[in-house]
């Protein structure tokens, strides 16, 4: 097999995968759209609704911290085992509060630069493909990067 008879085949598989974007019936592309697509406002909602989470949960997961330590302690110093059990679990609480703000915190985090880097990127890219032939006197020849794959058929 020659070189362009298997890049051919390997071009028409990969052009079979991404028009098969969206057969699920869920969402994303139509049928046979070959682009990738995130629309900006799923990630800023996404990326809200942690940063959302995040400050509510750093209030509201620690509003009963105080008043269960002092329970907590008061019943080990009258005897009572479940005192012991009590407060391991405030402490259980506590670290588990932690790790969920931790999580909130790097959802939005990475949402807000997932946001700017791919609006970055698309720009870079639109700025270094240019149409290879006659450009009409108005455009500058970019390429928009959702443009590219009908270039590759």
């Amino acid at each position: 097999m020659s070189f362009e008879e298997e890049w051919g085949e390997l071009k028409a598989a990969a052009a079979m995968r991404l028009n098969t974007v969206g057969d699920s019936g869920g969402p994303g592309p139509a049928k046979g759209s070959a682009d990738y697509v995130v629309s900006d406002d799923e990630l800023g909602d996404i990326g809200h609704a942690a940063f959302d989470l995040f400050n509510g949960l750093e209030s509201t997961g620690k509003h009963a911290k105080v008043a269960s330590e002092t329970a907590g302690t008061s019943l080990k110093g009258d005897g009572f085992d479940t005192g012991a059990a009590f407060t391991e679990v405030i402490g259980t609480w506590e670290t588990q509060v932690k790790t969920l703000l931790q999580a909130c915190a790097h959802i939005s985090n990475h949402l807000d630069f997932t946001k700017v880097s791919k609006k970055a990127d698309d720009e870079w890219i639109e700025t270094q493909l240019r149409i290879v032939g006659p450009v009409a006197a108005e455009a500058d020849g970019a390429v928009p990067a959702s443009q590219i794959s009908k270039y590759f058929q």
